[in-house]
């Protein structure tokens, strides 16, 4: 197993009790919902309420994306908390990810990690190494939380940056590699001194989600772009597995919460990966 008991830990327990290596992406769009939930008083919880309710069962992981709360003020900041607060409440052994993509200087962080970790209490959130280790470094000192590094992001545009070929430091023999490669290696041998390091592989890359799987040993990698954004769950399954037959917090989004059934869609992905996982 990867990491401390508090961290990846909590994740690969989960997995183990309900064989699965779903995440479910409360993307809770306000203009988006049913028109039910609009007209309720708190209609994002309510929401989100009824979709952990109905994916309980399937889930190893929750991740909410950040933007769709912070997009209604201080409301949509009031029914993500009590998101959280109603998931450590009623599943305290799922995984919670806040995907914010925060990377800031490290002054800024030490107020994002105040915030995400102990306000809102996510056992994880995702960040961007744009700006190095030091900066990230109020997160990566968190043992008892999870620092998830954007290496190979899902988006069609991001070969833009991450395709870059960078060369290694002077009499590093090792010269031309794309820059999702050596941030993988980074994470891997310098970031994660705490155990408490995951990546961020998108799903519609499976050539190179197969690659980082090979810098990074049994690292656990959350990986977003099932459904919607076109992922393969057969290609993202065989390319990404670690040597225990996990390592991999698959997110679905849209296609399971705008689902006419949930319940459904969550247990058809939770099946199929589970399929290419023998």
């Amino acid at each position: 197993m990867v990491g401390n008991k508090n961290s990846a830990g909590k994740f690969d327990k989960r997995a183990d009790a309900i064989n699965s290596l779903l995440c479910v992406g409360l993307d809770s769009k306000y203009e988006s919902l049913p028109e039910k939930f609009r007209q309720g008083e708190h209609p994002q919880f309510e929401f989100n309420k009824h979709i952990i309710s109905e994916t309980h069962a399937f889930a190893a992981a929750y991740k909410p994306n950040i933007a769709f709360y912070e997009a209604r003020g201080s409301e949509g900041y009031a029914e993500l908390k009590m998101t959280l607060d109603f998931l450590r409440r009623e599943h305290p052994d799922i995984l919670t990810v806040c995907d914010c993509k925060r990377g800031d200087t490290g002054n800024t962080n030490e107020s994002y990690a105040e915030s995400l970790f102990d306000r809102f209490g996510f056992d994880a959130v995702t960040l961007n190494p744009y700006m190095g280790r030091e900066p990230l470094e109020p997160f990566l000192k968190r043992s008892d939380k999870i620092s998830m590094i954007l290496c190979r992001t899902s988006n069609p545009g991001a070969g833009e940056i991450q395709d870059l070929i960078v060369e290694g430091k002077p009499f590093d023999t090792a010269q031309g590699k794309p820059l999702w490669h050596r941030v993988a290696e980074k994470v891997v041998s310098e970031w994660n001194k705490n155990g408490n390091c995951m990546l961020v592989v998108g799903a519609t890359y499976p050539e190179e989600l197969k690659e980082i799987r090979k810098i990074a040993g049994d690292m656990t990698f959350l990986v977003p772009g099932i459904g919607a954004q076109g992922g393969e769950t057969e290609e993202v399954t065989r390319s990404g597995l670690n040597s225990e037959s996990k390592g991999l917090i698959i997110n679905s989004s849209r296609g399971i919460i705008f689902a006419e059934h949930p319940a459904e869609e969550a247990k058809k992905l939770r099946d199929s990966i589970n399929r290419f996982r023998k």
